[in-house]
């Protein structure tokens, strides 16, 4: 079985139930593979990233495996704007963010099985220059931090750069331990380029935030909000409570140079 995003932002849960943690977010477009029903509550697989979790059978829209495939096969085409709408068959009007996928997308239209909708928003649908990557950054900044959040409204920090890379036509996985088995280490900060990824541990090793390093010995992450903070051989420097708040493990370089 497999289904589709039909809504502007859909929670994903960690368990079957609304009390349950959100642990990410389903944008308007995404699609993916229903692994299994339990009561009014599908466990599934998103197609762009394989993350899992849980979504309420009433927020979600059922497709054809013809569908899913179709869907498998298209060039990605992401929403653009930071907020728009697009209108259906019946001028009925549903808000979109940005980085939402946009389904079967030609000459302005969407379609979702039977349902046309029309988008006249910016595309992003192709890989873009790594230093690029800064420039899409800047505009969450000051978005404020939510726990699995993926949008402007709410986001943290390994949906920060997933999304930031996924408008540059780059896959990245959903978590931040994850995203950093990707790419190649640098030794020194010095071997940084905007655009690279650093990574954060906790007292145990684990590897527990991410951000999008920027020229000048700069970061851009989520703490409290999106913000720019120093970065340096110990971690990230914090220029309003003058301290580190995280201790650096690694960069990688996600995209080669330009």
């Amino acid at each position: 079985m497999y289904g589709i995003c039909n809504l502007s932002i859909v929670p994903i849960r960690k368990a079957p139930n609304h009390g349950s943690e959100m642990i990410s977010q389903l944008l308007f477009g995404d699609y993916f593979t229903i692994l299994e029903k339990e009561n009014d509550w599908c466990l599934v697989e998103i197609a762009l990233d394989q993350y899992q979790g849980y979504v309420h059978i009433h927020q979600i829209q059922q497709l054809s495996e013809l569908e899913f495939n179709s869907l498998n096969e298209e060039t990605s085409n992401f929403a653009g704007e930071f907020i728009d709408y697009i209108s259906d068959q019946k001028a009925e009007l549903t808000a979109i963010p940005i980085g939402s996928y946009l389904p079967n997308f030609k000459e302005n239209t969407i379609r979702i099985s039977d349902n046309e909708m029309i988008y006249e928003g910016q595309v992003f649908n192709s890989e873009l220059p790594k230093s690029e990557i800064a420039k899409i950054a800047y505009l969450y900044l000051n978005a404020p931090y939510l726990w699995g959040g993926k949008t402007p409204f709410g986001i943290d920090c390994s949906g920060f750069t997933q999304m930031v890379y996924r408008l540059c036509g780059y896959s990245l996985p959903r978590d931040a331990h994850e995203q950093s088995n990707s790419g190649d280490v640098l030794s020194f900060i010095e071997e940084s380029m905007p655009g690279d990824l650093a990574f954060f541990d906790d007292e145990e090793g684990n590897i527990n935030h991410v951000g999008i390093v920027l020229n000048n010995y700069q970061i851009i992450h989520v703490f409290g909000k999106v913000r720019i903070d120093t970065l340096d051989h110990s971690g990230i420097f914090n220029n309003e409570l003058q301290k580190h708040t995280h201790k650096l493990r690694i960069i990688k370089q996600i995209i080669p140079n330009d």
